[in-house]
Formats: structure tokens, sequence, C-alpha cells
């Protein structure tokens, strides 16, 4: 099939499934059985073959529902390996689902390499949405949740761990993490030294689970209670930390600068809304501009033309 083409003359592809198979991307619970959706647990029944992290632990999540299908073993050990035959499958127009041992594949989990090539292939990924420890932990950590940033593991070694939170001692937006339970008190040390202890955060602990629990507190709070008591270092473990807060630039709020810029950008050239955000603002108009660029010019589409005089 031939692409259409748009207002501009220039044809558009239209990217159309190779055959019937599907790859179904399905979320399966962090902990609580209850959590697994009549949708997922329908697919899990009806797919050719199963591809999961652990073919142990999908067995025994199967077993639970009634569910007997193929399973095939997919990790970050033998992804590469295994996503040809997963393709094949595919190609002879099979249903092939992807599961991670908690939660939903490819976030923290194997599965992208698979997904992306099913898709570059043209087959239909379908995602089956359902539980997340990311999204569960941000609900009840009471922490802003509009603009967040997921980091996933943190680095093993101290000196790298440290590292890599020194580049987000500055992020605004909250921060989420996996930690294991060995390392839950070298890392809120290693926060409190590259965020500062005051810093707001929360630690749930086996969410979903029998035994949840949340730990909340600043930072230096946190690594008290974590020194402190024995089940904080037990079981799965997802950190929620406040993000920075908004430097000010030059007496300025670098927020407000920034939305000014934003806005002027989407009508005026770079130089023109620095002068005008700046004279809003008060910041300096080298500040302004430095920003303009850095935030980008119009699109040459977007900007506003001028009418030739009759």
């Amino acid at each position: 099939m031939r692409g259409r083409r748009n207002a501009c003359g220039m044809r558009l592809g239209i990217i159309v499934a190779k055959t019937h198979g599907r790859l179904q991307v399905i979320a399966t619970p962090i902990g609580n059985l209850g959590d697994l959706s009549p949708r997922a647990q329908e697919a899990l029944r009806t797919a050719d073959v199963i591809a999961a992290e652990d073919t142990r632990h999908t067995l025994a999540l199967l077993q639970a529902m009634g569910i007997a299908r193929p399973l095939i073993s997919l990790h970050d050990h033998n992804e590469l390996k295994r996503v040809p035959e997963l393709l094949a499958r595919l190609s002879a127009g099979e249903t092939v689902a992807l599961v991670s041992d908690a939660g939903t594949p490819l976030l923290s989990d194997p599965g992208f390499e698979l997904v992306r090539q099913a898709a570059a292939a043209g087959f239909q990924v379908e995602p089956f949405p359902g539980p997340s420890a990311i999204t569960a932990a941000l609900a009840g950590a009471g922490l802003p949740a509009r603009r967040f940033c997921f980091e996933g593991f943190l680095p093993a070694r101290a000196r790298e761990r440290r590292t890599a939170l020194a580049a987000l001692a500055h992020e605004s937006r909250t921060l989420v993490f996996f930690e294991a339970p060995h390392r839950i008190l070298e890392t809120l040390t290693d926060m409190v030294a590259e965020f500062g202890g005051a810093r707001a955060a929360v630690v749930g602990r086996e969410l979903t689970k029998l035994h949840e629990t949340f730990y909340r507190g600043s930072l230096a709070q946190l690594a008290q209670l974590a020194a402190a008591q024995e089940n904080f270092a037990r079981g799965e473990i997802t950190m929620v930390v406040h993000g920075a807060p908004e430097p000010e630039v030059d007496g300025v709020d670098e927020a407000q600068l920034r939305r000014t810029v934003d806005v002027l950008l989407g009508e005026l050239p770079p130089g023109r809304a620095a002068a005008v955000a700046a004279q809003l603002t008060g910041a300096p108009r080298a500040t302004a501009y430095a920003l303009a660029l850095k935030r980008g010019a119009p699109e040459a589409d977007s900007a506003p033309v001028k009418l030739a005089d009759p």
C-alpha cells in the first residue's frame, strides 16, 4: 500500500503488520496476585508461547491462575539469542506473551530488544498495562508525581553510585529508584552526601504484599532508620526522593523565566524573545538569551508569516 501525502506533498509512510503474529507485553503482579487483570489472564491463557524472565517464577503464577501454556526463558543473559526464535514464531502467525518476574517488562526488566525488533519487523506489539512498583510507590509516597524521573537500579559499586547520584543532585523532578535490600543503607548514606540530609524521601518495602511498609522522612532520618531497624533491609525496595528545589538565577525564579521564554519562542525569534522575557521577569538579558538559545528557536512552519503589501 502506498503512503498518502501530507499538506506539503511529502509522502507519509504506513507501517503494516506483516502477518497476524502478535507480541503481547503483559504486566504481572509485583506481590498481590489479585492485581493481575482479567484481560491479562485471558492473554496468558490463549498465548501460543510465554517468554518469561524466570520460567519457574512464571510457572508458579500460571498454576495459581489455573493456566497451562508453553514457556520459554528470556532474560538479560539470553535475550539476543532468543529474539530470532521468537521473531520466527511471530512470522508463523503465533501470539507471543512477554512477562517479567514482576511488574511491567522493559522497566528495569528484560524485553527491550525483543520489542524493538518485533516493532521494526512490522509485527503488532500490544501492551497490557498493570502492576508496576514505580507507579505504586509514587501513588503511596505523597511526594510530587506530576513530573518524575525513573532511574532504576543505581550502580552497585560505591564510587560509581556516588558519581551517578552527583549527576542527579540538581534534578528538579521527583526521583524513583529500585534498590537491593542489602545496599539500602549504603545508598541512603550516599544520598545524604550528594543530595543533602534534609531532602524528603520515602522508601517503599514489599509493595502490595502482606508486609507492605512505607518509611517516610528526610534522607538523614531514613538512613538512621535503616541502620537501626532490621526489617528495613528486607524484601523488594522502591525509593522515591523529592526533586531538588528550582534554583534562582540572579534573584529571578528560573522556572518562571523558563516558562516565559518558552511562550515567547512560539511567536518571536530567540533574541527578541529574550529581550521581552528579561523585561517581564527582571532577569539579565544575557541570561534570558542563553536560555532562549538552549530551549530552541520556533519551527519554521510555526513562525508568524508576514503578508505582502497589496
